[in-house]
């Protein structure tokens, strides 16, 4: 929510200095006052889509992470291990310790299995036994 007001606030604060800028900028241009509104608008648009698009590339990635963290905590070797997962762009980071390499692989599969993952990047460490 925190990161959509941001954004609403972002693309309010650049339309405002575009609407600005088109009003005080070369004062002696043949540009009509109706065509100079239509590039800010065009302007305004397109970063809107622009923050648009990063919104909702951080929600996906919060998504991702969600689920990877709920599938691996349904399996019962898993969870109770502290495995910490975060999203950038689709590529999941595992980390954490786990008992074996065996564990260490299930929990890059099922990081994989998840919809929406393009890859993983396993940092986790086995526990040494001594």
């Amino acid at each position: 929510m925190q990161k959509r007001h941001s954004m609403t606030l972002l693309a309010a604060a650049l339309a405002g200095i575009a609407l600005f800028g088109a009003g005080c900028s070369d004062r002696n241009s043949s540009d009509t006052v109706g065509e100079k509104m239509d590039r800010t608008t065009d302007k305004m648009s397109a970063a809107a889509d622009t923050a648009a698009a990063r919104a909702a590339a951080s929600i996906d990635d919060g998504t991702i992470t969600v689920k990877v963290k709920t599938a691996i905590l349904t399996d019962p070797a898993l969870k109770p291990l502290q495995i910490s997962v975060g999203t950038k762009d689709g590529v999941v980071t595992l980390a954490g310790a786990v008992d074996s390499q065996e564990l260490k692989e299930r929990a890059a599969q099922i990081a994989h299995s998840v919809s929406g993952v393009n890859s993983v990047v396993d940092n986790l460490t086995i526990k040494s036994t001594g």
